[in-house]
């Protein structure tokens, strides 16, 4: 079932919604295995309510809030759902320098603040994720700890601010780089089966196949 901004996809024993959430409508996803009913929460940018809901709806537990990068949008709602669920929160090192700074990033964006707390780990290059097979790929440029998150068996790859449909993410914010993210996405993204479907930081899904030959900025 699909309708615009909102998407369920159910493959085996996975199963995956993605939805805008926060003040800035970035799709957080939900990814949880329908037998284990274990979760993980990717980006939970806001409205901690909603992510509630849908956990409660699927039957489903997260055990882990991981994190494509640390600009506010992608985990406002972090604290709370941890709060919440008691799942600990996942990022990559580097990018703990944005973390630390939600309140500036709040007040660039005119964002209401609340602190959250540290990340519980840090996440690794190549590092497998504690559901449905997926694996971390540390995908620097629009941030120096971006990552994406890939779900091999399941042709999925969640890819944060990374990689947009025909465009890619900003470079000109704390700490991002033009070289840098067109390295993370011709080494590490473009090398993907072409038949991948990429869930955006926002806005609408792509395939790597399309974004090879139809991204103006990045093309393969």
């Amino acid at each position: 079932m699909t309708t615009i901004g909102h998407e369920i996809q159910n493959a085996s024993t996975m199963i995956r919604e993605t939805f805008p959430v926060g003040p800035l409508q970035c799709n957080c996803t939900i990814i949880g295995d329908t037998l284990s009913k274990k979760a993980i929460v990717i980006d939970p940018g806001g409205d901690p309510d909603v992510i509630l809901a849908k956990l409660e709806t699927h039957g489903l537990q997260a055990v882990a809030l991981i994190h494509t990068h640390a600009h506010l949008d992608h985990f406002l709602a972090s604290g709370e759902i941890k709060k919440k669920t008691g799942a600990p929160i996942h990022l990559h090192e580097e990018d703990q320098f944005l973390w630390d700074n939600l309140e500036q990033q709040c007040r660039m964006f005119g964002v209401p603040y609340n602190p959250i707390p540290d990340p519980d780990f840090w996440l690794k290059d190549d590092q497998a994720l504690p559901c449905c097979d997926g694996v971390a790929m540390h995908t620097p440029g629009h941030t120096p700890g971006s990552m994406c998150f890939h779900f091999e068996k399941s042709g999925l790859l969640i890819a944060g601010d990374t990689l947009f449909r025909r465009s890619i993410g900003r470079t000109d914010l704390w700490g991002g780089d033009f070289k840098t993210i067109e390295k993370s996405i011709r080494q590490r993204l473009y090398i993907l089966d072409e038949e991948t479907t990429v869930v955006t930081g926002h806005g609408p899904n792509t395939s790597i196949g399309e974004e090879l030959r139809e991204n103006s900025i990045i093309r393969g």
